[in-house]
């Protein structure tokens, strides 16, 4: 019996890596605080879940009641799986819930041959068919993969932002997963005419995030990826158009291995001057990443930075993000594997992030998804993290069997499926269950000159296994894998020794070959795993600027519960700790206050207070008569809500809105416009209005103006802040419509604009 250590007070029992009594029945695979994986069984508290056999699993487990998405107790198999993988073990259990992953991939290809999303979910959407042909669905179902991509092309020949908050690009820009999905496909198929088809797209979406999403600091801004229900991981204060301006590590992540695999494109196609510079401009964001999401003392890197003009680091552990980091060598090797023994761990599995927030139900938050804990258990393997690779995949082969089906996501306090939404037969969960088969007990690397074949067999793995018709560029493997550890000790190609480090050239593997794989039975060097409960962030504070009775100007807050000390920000920076509730203020600034539990744990920062002094300026052509105060798109509502005399309606036709300000002295101003988008909902869609701010008639930065609810007119925001230098006296400001400020929608790009807010910077 094998235990690992624990990192920060090991709230499990110890992962036991050996037989308790010889016999399969009795072997013991993950036990953890929450459930245990034995033979053919998972056990949790009063429920099971087993194999009756490869193609039949049963279940006691039984969920909240009255939850409009259940789950059956039963799984058997519903489709003809002849041509597809058969996995052959001494566990039933795993091959039944292998099984019921491709059986449940069957069911996804739609007739018309595109991938779906999920049993509840229809049609393809971008982000999820993405990181399912990562995991699984390339080499499974290749065509339905070329064709489910291609339908996420826009007619300007762009890859689409499908969903997001505020109307979708730019507040959402996770979309460049599709290059990593459509180098993959190459990568599985050897498809040379496929690139040339991809690249193109590639290039041109690239060509336009450049000029819109990206930072000073060059990482680019918008929302995490996938997390896309904005009030399940940002502080409520937060609006979309603040999102916008955020700066995600997982996405930050996603796009540095997208600009690596749009530089592998390149190289392939002969533009070599390309090829050097994305992967140039990939690196450099790397070297960004690492400066802008360190958090001193922690292994991991922080989820995103967040506030006004002057933002902070929400110092979460965030899982997707630091999988791909590892498993595109964003990360250095040093980080990668500090965030393997680093990243928090709960008894269920890797949350989506840590800690949790108190006030909000499970959904992403308080949450694992597999398909996230798959791309974690990819990340451990390649780290050689064993019991981190064997909990990964106990935490996605559970609800599995005890759902029989693959959930889209599970609660982490109890590891039900009782959560704001959860659908069943999940694209890239069951990708996800598929892949810690394939390409981890099998080793399945696919690199563009061929395999690589590259076990990684934890001892509790220990065994024969075969994997049988595994399809490979128009043939088919049969591949067999003996032993345990971390390293080949012997493979055999048809028969033939060849040499384990290298990869297998696609030439030799035309047609039917076999591959058999003899592991070196060594034990794995132990590597750590941070094992944490489920906790919870304190609430966020309130926050407010108020006058004393004696002029005095104070930020003042309201007091959480067990709470243990709070920090006060200025300008992004730390400005003082206390234990009270207010602070007198002598300096102009943007003000912030975080609560810290007694454990340590830090609140959401506050929304920002600025007591810098601000000047107004209203456009000129205005809509002033009742008549014309109206928005011009169905529905037509009356507006209200605006300052002064009316309000500017831009759309793509208009002539650029100009308003002149003047200011006394030279420096950097902050410019923000108050504006309204009643074009679409909050959450969904994609009606964000885009304009190219100028400065007397040079560009100076982009203006988002997201969608703030459907028809919502009356509802008056304040767009993203940009930053310029100014001299002294009169300038001109615009807002004008360029061709880069497309959005997702094309046609309408419409929105409302009350006045210019110019604040000293």
């Amino acid at each position: 019996m094998k235990n690992f250590k624990m990192i920060s007070g090991g709230v499990f029992a110890s992962l036991i890596l050996a037989p308790l009594a010889g016999e399969a029945a009795d072997k013991v695979f993950v036990q953890t605080d929450a459930y245990r994986w034995q033979g053919d069984t998972i056990f949790q508290n009063e429920f099971k879940a087993w194999a009756e056999n490869p193609y039949e699993l049963r279940s006691t487990y039984k969920g909240r009641p009255g939850f409009f998405m259940p789950v059956e107790q039963t799984w058997k198999r519903k489709n003809d799986l002849s041509s597809y993988p058969r996995l052959q073990t001494d566990n039933m259990l795993h091959q039944a819930v292998y099984n019921l992953g491709l059986d449940e991939m069957v069911n996804a290809v739609e007739p018309d041959t595109t991938l779906r999303t999920g049993k509840e979910w229809a049609g393809v959407w971008t982000r999820d068919v993405s990181y399912s042909i990562i995991l699984s669905m390339a080499a499974l179902q290749p065509e339905a993969s070329m064709i489910s991509l291609m339908k996420k092309v826009n007619p300007e020949g762009q890859i689409i932002q499908d969903t997001g908050s505020g109307g979708a690009w730019p507040v959402s820009t996770d979309r460049m997963i599709w290059t990593v999905a459509a180098w993959e496909i190459y990568k599985v198929t050897g498809d040379k005419d496929w690139i040339k088809k991809v690249y193109p797209i590639v290039e041109r979406s690239l060509a336009k995030d450049d000029q819109t999403i990206y930072s000073d600091n060059g990482l680019v801004k918008g929302e995490t990826s996938f997390i896309d229900w904005r009030e399940q991981s940002y502080p409520k204060w937060m609006q979309t158009v603040d999102i916008s301006q955020s700066e995600a590590m997982s996405t930050n992540a996603l796009y540095v291995a997208a600009l690596r695999c749009a530089s592998d494109m390149a190289e392939l196609l002969g533009k070599k001057k390309e090829a050097v510079a994305y992967r140039e401009q990939s690196d450099k964001m790397a070297m960004a990443m690492e400066k802008v999401f360190d958090i001193p003392g922690k292994d991991y890197w922080g989820m995103y930075t967040y506030g006004d003009d002057y933002k902070i680091l929400n110092p979460r552990a965030e899982t997707l993000g630091s999988a791909i980091a590892i498993l595109y060598d964003v990360a250095s090797p040093e980080r990668a594997r500090r965030m393997s023994e680093g990243q928090p761990v709960t008894p269920f599995g890797a949350p989506i992030f840590y800690p949790q927030i108190s006030d909000m139900p499970s959904y992403h938050n308080n949450a694992l998804w597999p398909f996230v804990a798959a791309y974690w258990g990819l990340a451990q393997a390649k780290e050689g993290n064993e019991a981190g690779v064997v909990e990964s995949i106990g935490s996605i082969f559970r609800p599995a069997a005890l759902f029989t089906t693959n959930k889209e996501n599970l609660n982490l306090d109890n590891g039900d499926y009782f959560t704001e939404l959860n659908s069943s037969n999940m694209l890239w969960c069951l990708s996800g269950n598929l892949a810690m088969t394939n390409r981890i007990l099998f080793g399945i690397n696919y690199e563009k000159e061929g395999l690589l074949i590259k076990p990684f067999v934890p001892e509790v793995f220990a065994g024969t296994r075969q994997l049988e018709n595994y399809p490979y560029r128009g043939g088919r493997l049969d591949i067999e894998v003996e032993g345990y550890g971390a390293k080949v000790a012997q493979m055999y190609l048809d028969g033939k020794k060849i040499d384990p480090e290298k990869v297998i050239p696609a030439s030799k593997l035309k047609g039917n070959h076999t591959i058999r794989v003899v592991m070196d039975n060594q034990p794995i060097p132990e590597m750590a795993i941070n094992r944490q409960p489920n906790r919870k962030a304190p609430w966020t504070p309130i926050a407010r600027l108020v006058t004393d009775p004696a002029g005095q100007q104070l930020l003042q807050w309201d007091p959480l519960e067990y709470i243990a000390e709070y920090i006060v920000m200025k300008d992004g920076k730390e400005y003082k700790r206390t234990r009270t509730t207010s602070l007198p203020l002598s300096e102009q600034g943007v003000w912030q206050v975080i609560g810290v539990s007694g454990e340590g744990i830090e609140s959401f920062a506050s929304a920002p207070q600025s007591n810098r002094q601000a000047t107004d300026y209203k456009p000129q052509n205005l809509l002033t008569s009742p008549a014309s105060a109206e928005v011009s798109y169905q529905p037509k509502s009356p507006v209200e809500g605006y300052r002064g005399e009316g309000f500017a309606e831009i759309s793509q036709t208009s002539a650029p809105l100009e308003i002149e300000i003047e200011v006394a002295e030279p420096g950097e101003y902050a410019l923000e416009y108050f504006y309204a988008n009643g074009n679409g909902p909050v959450n969904t869609e994609n009606k964000c209005a885009i304009r190219t701010l100028t400065v007397d008639g040079a560009k100076a930065g982009t203006i988002v103006m997201p969608t703030r609810g459907v028809a919502n007119w009356n509802d008056w925001g304040v767009t993203n802040k940009v930053i310029v230098p100014l001299t002294s006296g009169k300038h001109i400001v615009g807002l004008e419509y360029r061709p880069e400020d497309s959005n997702m929608n094309l046609t309408m790009n419409h929105a409302l604009v009350d006045r210019l807010r110019v604040v000293r910077h």
